[in-house]
């Protein structure tokens, strides 16, 4: 093989990677724009943002009369049944599947894993009658079609058939979004906590102890289902194996009573490629990146304070931890107390109330550095 071809040959690969490079960033940079912009939604009043605020660790901060445990539609008026979940570092869930050696269920996007990678996710929201309300892909391809902007973009990146199906051009609005959700401006990897690995923050007494019990078998079971990589000292660690485990969390009594909803949530069992009635009530469970700073707490909400996230775990322990502190009365019973994951609730050792603040100081430092203003100096 001559040298002048193999040249050529590392100019043409070159080429063609600058070109793939070049396209992806197109995408992303259509991805941003759309990210951001109502054009998604009925009314023109909600873009993505709006229920993942990037400002917000990602999340629905607004209130809307549920003390944000549910997001208000573009309608003003209807009222979802789950608590927005972070898309901040939701790249890293694996696409929805089962694990044969473990007989679980993991990964994929939304809290019952319905739409199997980001793409499905972003393609979501528009056509949810309870969310953005469009009332087809065709009306939305429309509005990116009679855009000046849109218009180009779109047939820059896909084709200029782009728009003679709705179909495809309503994909490529989804894939642009997803490609946007996987830049580092979703998964910084900066908090105290990465910043402690790199030898360049010192963890202070408590959340040090935080995190010894944190990745402690012998005192909590945390990181069975909060550890994704083996080690606990690893870079890139997202504090979730991605599993569904039913954890016995109760009905959000006020939230239902605004919503109306009056149905059991099923959880895992309402993916439609699920039919197995023991993932009843199962949930993904969520990353603890920015936990601290992103409440309300639980698929549905129902708990406003980190502190009793932990103190809700513990009472599977320690039996004498059998009120509910925000408030003051008993732990209301399970939505779906029939597959309730008692194996591993069960598993560890009571937690002293200095051990229950231990562990939230340990998870404030998995906070972005963006967002450390939010949280409360103790």
């Amino acid at each position: 093989m001559s040298a002048r071809f193999l040249l050529l040959f590392f100019v043409l690969i070159l080429s063609a990677c600058g070109t793939e490079s070049n396209l992806s960033a197109q995408k992303q940079a259509l991805g941003k724009q759309l990210f951001f912009d109502p054009i998604l939604s009925n009314n023109r009043t909600q873009s993505c943002s709006t229920c993942h605020n990037p400002d917000f660790g990602f999340i629905d901060n607004r209130d809307n009369g549920v003390g944000s445990a549910a997001s208000l539609g573009d309608d003003g008026k209807s009222l979802g049944d789950r608590n927005t979940p972070s898309a901040a570092y939701a790249m890293l869930s694996p696409n929805f599947h089962f694990d044969k050696k473990n007989q679980q269920w993991i990964g994929g996007q939304f809290l019952d894993g319905r739409e199997q990678d980001l793409k499905g996710q972003a393609g979501g929201p528009p056509l949810n009658p309870v969310e953005m309300n469009m009332s087809n892909k065709q009306t939305l391809v429309n509005r990116f079609k009679n855009h000046p902007i849109y218009n180009t973009q779109f047939k820059d990146i896909y084709g200029d058939a782009i728009f003679n199906d709705a179909d495809k051009a309503y994909a490529a609005m989804a894939q642009s979004i997803a490609e946007f959700e996987k830049t580092k401006f979703f998964a910084p990897f900066d908090s105290k906590y990465d910043r402690y690995l790199a030898g360049k923050y010192e963890l202070t007494d408590s959340e040090d102890l935080g995190r010894s019990l944190f990745f402690s078998n012998n005192n909590t079971n945390c990181a069975t289902c909060h550890q994704l990589k083996k080690s606990d000292d690893a870079q890139g660690e997202t504090f979730s194996n991605y599993e569904y485990h039913n954890i016995g969390v109760p009905i959000n009594t006020a939230l239902r009573t605004k919503n109306g909803v009056k149905t059991i949530d099923k959880g895992l069992l309402n993916n439609p490629k699920v039919n197995d009635a023991k993932q009843k009530g199962k949930f993904r469970t969520p990353s603890l990146r920015n936990i601290a700073i992103t409440a309300p707490y639980m698929h549905n909400g129902v708990f406003k304070d980190l502190t009793t996230v932990i103190a809700f775990y513990d009472k599977y322990i320690d039996k004498n931890r059998t009120i509910n502190p925000e408030t003051n009365q008993p732990w209301a019973t399970a939505e779906v107390p029939e597959t309730i994951n008692f194996d591993d609730l069960k598993k560890g050792k009571k937690l002293s109330d200095k051990k229950v603040t231990a562990l939230v100081d340990f998870l404030k430092t998995l906070t972005d550095k963006r967002y450390e203003h939010f949280l409360k100096v103790n």
